[in-house]
């Protein structure tokens, strides 16, 4: 769950303003799935109705049968353009960002869509987006955040939506999509409403709650290692060069100079949060390229090749300079003009509870889900890898304290981790007519499910594809195993469609 665009400047008048990374836990602005595709032709769509936002009514607590009576506005959209009587209904589900129109007019399932004549809606996430079931975003209202809940919500959805547009379940079925964080919700779905829901196609979605997610970065490792072994090293000389620079008063004023600090680091030396901070920080410039690399979306404006010719470029001077380089190539990208790294003013902006703040972009909520679902800390603490050993697992763990108290803390969190593993399976779910999409480029991929001999849980793993490719608006460029994956899961979907009349329900 690290994006090019490093750092979202917005406009502050207290010093302790911190600029919020567009990339933060796995996740960029806007959600990890993103938009369709690069160019998105707004005339095109410009009179459509899928354009709409509609709201739903829904329960706060669909747990708590004392609480029923309070609801929330959740906002969805339709588009029928494509439907014809028959046909069977996709639902997009939305995560951890705002949902938007672009994806009701483009993307691989709408294709898919136009060839089996279905009717398309898309759910916004509760807490994400325009979706508030609460006034603010205060630690006790987000006790209703959670998986459950937005699995509920689906559910309540499908079967609301299933009478306002007659929809007729005896020949009609519906077919979940996702992609990161929603693709883990689309199999969970079928595992959990299987009689709402008749088949689901999960793309690069971790099923693995797992605190210490040291693997992403191994991954990201190994995924610049396929550009050469010499960006490898560079990118690991370089992460050692600067240690040795932060030794020295003329190394960290120098380390000012070349990262563009937005603080001088000679204030932060003995502040390990801050140093922690600054290292994930130089390290998130290669995953977030990496986990988005050539993948059509409009995140990919830098590739592997790019950072790799920098790194192993020896005519820009020393490793760390060419670290450098990169880091000002992603500040420049994300017009900014400096790199903030104070893990204090991140924490007070992480802290705002108001609807109103940056950090309800989505990185306060995901942040939160994190704390008390998921783990999913990319961590790196091994003295001999790539990134350094300067933000372990304890780093992340702090956060949740000092983010939303002690009770958050590292004993909550691997009771947490536990709890969703049990409940949905882990690497071992129990799902029929789930098939579950992943690149091997892609860090996420290490935390979900690339191999079974389960014939009703297959597989499709994309040799030298990133995050969620497979979901994106096609493109000529794209690599002959992307379009052959497409074809596959067209081929998936055909055959839970398969009818001798009306849509009959075949296991796959």
């Amino acid at each position: 769950m690290r994006l090019i665009l490093y750092l979202l400047l917005f406009s502050c008048i207290s010093s302790y303003c911190y600029a919020i990374r567009n990339f933060w836990r796995g996740r960029y602005s806007g959600g990890a799935l993103g938009q369709p595709s690069k160019v998105y032709n707004y005339k095109k769509h410009l009179l459509s109705s899928a354009n709409e936002e509609k709201w739903f009514t829904q329960q706060l607590d669909h747990f708590d049968p004392t609480n029923l009576s309070k609801t929330w506005q959740q906002r969805y959209y339709v588009n029928s353009e494509y439907y014809q009587e028959g046909g069977p209904v996709f639902l997009m589900i939305g995560g951890e960002g705002e949902a938007t129109a672009k994806w009701m007019h483009e993307g691989a399932w709408i294709k898919y869509a136009k060839k089996f004549n279905a009717l398309c809606f898309q759910l916004e996430h509760r807490f994400y987006g325009k979706s508030h079931p609460t006034d603010d975003l205060s630690t006790e209202n987000l006790i209703y955040l959670n998986s459950e809940q937005a699995l509920a919500d689906l559910a309540n959805f499908i079967t609301a939506m299933n009478e306002k547009y007659q929809i007729n379940t005896s020949n009609t079925v519906w077919i979940a999509f996702g992609g990161s964080y929603p693709g883990s919700l689309a199999a969970w779905l079928r595992e959990k409403y299987g009689h709402l829901v008749h088949g689901a196609i999960s793309s690069s979605g971790p099923l693995l709650a797992k605190i210490d997610f040291n693997e992403y970065f191994e991954v990201v490792t190994n995924s610049l290692a396929t550009y050469s072994q010499d960006c490898v090293t560079a990118v690991q000389r370089s992460i050692v060069q600067v240690e040795t620079l932060l030794k020295h008063m003329i190394g960290q004023r120098s380390i000012n100079e070349k990262f563009k600090l937005c603080d001088p680091v000679e204030k932060s030396i003995t502040n390990t949060l801050d140093i922690a901070n600054l290292f994930e920080n130089l390290a998130g410039n290669f995953a977030g390229v990496v986990q988005y690399n050539k993948d059509n979306s409009p995140h990919s404006k830098v590739t592997i090749d790019d950072l790799c010719n920098i790194m192993v470029n020896t005519t820009i001077g020393a490793p760390v300079s060419r670290l450098a380089e990169v880091n000002n190539m992603m500040l420049n990208i994300g017009n900014e003009t400096c790199l903030d790294f104070k893990y204090d003013k991140m924490i007070d902006e992480l802290k705002n509870v108001s609807w109103d703040a940056e950090s309800s972009e989505g990185g306060r909520q995901w942040t939160y889900q994190t704390c008390t679902e998921f783990g999913f800390y990319q961590t790196s603490e091994d003295p001999s890898a790539t990134f350094g050993d300067r933000f372990p697992v304890e780093f992340f763990v702090k956060q949740c304290t000092d983010i939303f108290g002690p009770k958050f803390n590292n004993v909550s969190l691997s009771k947490a981790t536990t709890r969703t593993n049990i409940m949905y399976g882990a690497l071992n779910p129990q799902t029929t007519n789930v098939l579950y999409v992943h690149g091997s480029i892609d860090p996420w991929h290490a935390l979900g499910l690339t191999k079974t001999i389960d014939k009703n849980m297959p597989t499709i793993y994309i040799e030298g594809t990133a995050h969620c490719a497979n979901m994106y608006e096609p493109s000529e460029n794209d690599l002959p195993q992307l379009k052959q994956a497409r074809i596959q899961i067209e081929t998936y979907i055909e055959n839970l469609l398969k009818t001798e009349s009306n849509w009959e329900r075949n296991i796959v």
